[in-house]
């Protein structure tokens, strides 16, 4: 047997999973109807990319009015984020760059829910 403990976090439009057993793809991420597997460096984008643009949208919120959006996205060789609308209510969609490829997206809710999961998901 494995070391690790396997880990999958869901919720309303989001799945996240961690195995650090698997061979090759360690990282799940899915959403209404869809899942992607990642290796753990694409994980380990993907989540250090979420708690950073969290952090950029809240940094922001007292330069907006109510009622603007923005947009700001990370990005690395491997993976592609971005955080759109509300400082305090966005949306995440990505874009896996390499390999298999892939891309998917989450409303503001899951996008909320997702930020708070990846966070107790492993450290990184």
């Amino acid at each position: 047997m494995g070391s690790g403990k396997r880990q999958v976090k869901q919720g309303d439009g989001w799945r996240l999973g961690w195995n650090p057993d698997a061979d090759q793809f360690k990282g799940l991420i899915g959403g209404d109807g869809w899942a992607l597997e990642l290796t753990e460096s694409e994980l380990d984008d993907f989540c250090r990319f979420v708690v950073q643009l969290a952090h950029t949208m809240a940094r922001m919120a007292p330069e907006l009015m109510a009622e603007e959006k923005i947009s700001c996205e990370l990005e690395s060789d491997r993976l592609w984020l971005e955080a759109e609308g509300h400082a305090h209510a966005y949306m995440l969609h990505f874009i896996l760059r390499t390999g298999r490829r892939g891309e998917g997206c989450w409303g503001d809710r899951a996008a909320a829910e997702l930020t708070q999961a990846v966070q107790t998901l492993k450290l990184f």
